[in-house]
């Protein structure tokens, strides 16, 4: 629905200008309609007809006299029409193709306007994490320890757990966090994001008490215990227990065994006898940590909600352009994933909120990734264009028709490869 949605917006970019400076639109379609139509209607006195096709790569607009997917080499054979693209000046020209690109950004700008104006801002603080993060294996050889709370990366204070920190930590030459009660400073080789892209295993989580938020069922050994919502678990086996992962650790241990358990509750330490499941499992969930620690929200109105949005737009576009050249390494190229890594980047629970900031963001992926000046991409077409106004001439239709052919072998190459590497992982992980 997400990408659908995306797909609409930038072909209707396309559509648009294209129809602004009277050039006519012969299709447009979302996905691509080799063969046959899922569906097609031409309005009445309509140049353009509308379709759904059946391949899900996309979609197109294919406007009269240009060189584009369709291939269509004779219309390009026959003398230039007046509503053809080819006629048009190079300004109209570079709109046309810029259309698409233009209309993602400024959706993505939209949509994170309304976000924060509807949801507002809720994040949690990281000096708030009083018990400080986990850190992944990955960060642990340089010399981050459980416990520590993030303050600064090269002076500049980290606010909240997100992928701007993670990316500032990345980059810095030293990182300041306060451990025990003390700054102490780690320092963060030049080659941390390919150590991180390589071990695979994150960055690190918010480190918080095992308090339960309320029980699975009825029938659990965690409520057939008596156990309760608000509880904390202290230990297991006598043994201190004073995070998540530590109880969960320990009852890994005993797994279909009777243990002690020991918590609080109310103030008061307390102690009960239980049997986990064969997996370790008692039956509870946990507190989140934002039901935790204190978090702060920004509200927006509906005026001021839009250069705020602005603001994380551009931010999250620069953030991305700076994380893309971690793709030309062996790390990164990895990382690549297709169709299966988009739908994960879903919550499995419908969360409204989420599946706006995830739209956004795709948005502002699909802007940047058409622009990029590989041929058969909206930026292959913009370098000609731009190669035509430096040298005052246009590329011969042949060298054009060989680039779009390149530009599409490359590009399926690159979704072979990203599909490929979903089903690796998927494969990896069953």
């Amino acid at each position: 629905m997400s990408l659908s949605l995306l797909v609409l917006v930038h072909e209707f970019g396309h559509f648009i200008f294209a129809r602004a400076f009277k050039v006519r639109v012969e299709k447009f379609y979302l996905f691509f309609n080799p063969w046959f139509s899922l569906f097609k209607f031409k309005p009445k006195n309509s140049e353009t007809e509308y379709g759904v096709g059946w391949l899900p790569l996309g979609g197109y607009c294919k406007i009269s006299g240009m060189i584009d997917e369709s291939m269509d080499k004779e219309q390009m054979a026959q003398p230039p029409q007046p509503y053809e693209f080819r006629s048009k000046p190079v300004g109209p020209r570079l709109l046309i193709m810029t259309g698409g690109v233009l209309f993602n950004f400024l959706l993505a700008l939209f949509i994170y306007s309304m976000i924060l104006f509807a949801w507002g801002d809720t994040y949690l603080p990281l000096k708030n994490m009083k018990m400080g993060m986990d850190y992944s294996d990955t960060f642990k050889e340089i010399g981050f320890r459980d416990g520590d709370i993030l303050l600064d990366a090269d002076g500049t204070e980290l606010e909240r757990l997100n992928s701007a920190t993670l990316r500032a930590v990345m980059n810095a030459r030293t990182v300041t966090v306060l451990r025990d009660g003390r700054p102490a400073t780690v320092s963060i080789p030049e080659d941390m994001a390919q150590r991180v892209m390589r071990d695979g295993q994150g960055f690190a989580a918010p480190r918080v008490p095992m308090a339960v938020s309320r029980l699975a069922g009825d029938n659990t050994p965690a409520a057939r215990a008596g156990l309760q919502s608000g509880d904390r678990i202290v230990a297991v086996d006598g043994n201190p227990t004073p995070t998540f992962y530590d109880v969960v650790l320990e009852l890994r241990r005993f797994k279909a065994q009777e243990v002690t358990l020991s918590y609080t509750r109310n103030g008061h330490e307390q102690s009960i006898r239980l049997t986990p499941d064969s997996l370790g499992v008692i039956g509870i969930y946990s507190m989140k940590p934002d039901e935790l620690y204190e978090t702060v929200t920004l509200t927006y109105g509906f005026f001021t909600s839009f250069p705020a949005g602005i603001r994380l737009g551009v931010n999250t576009l620069k953030g991305y352009v700076s994380d893309m050249k971690h793709v030309f390494s062996k790390e990164g190229a990895r990382q690549i994933g297709g169709f299966g890594a988009i739908g994960n980047l879903f919550p499995d629970v419908w969360n409204g909120r989420a599946f706006w900031m995830m739209t956004a963001f795709l948005s502002i992926i699909l802007a940047f990734m058409n622009i990029l000046p590989i041929p058969a991409l909206d930026g292959g077409h913009v370098l000609f264009l731009l190669y035509e106004v430096i040298t005052r001439r246009k590329p011969s239709d042949k060298f054009l028709e060989y680039a779009q052919i390149a530009g599409m072998i490359l590009l399926f190459t690159l979704l072979i490869y990203a599909n490929g590497n979903d089903f690796f992982r998927w494969f990896r992980g069953n």
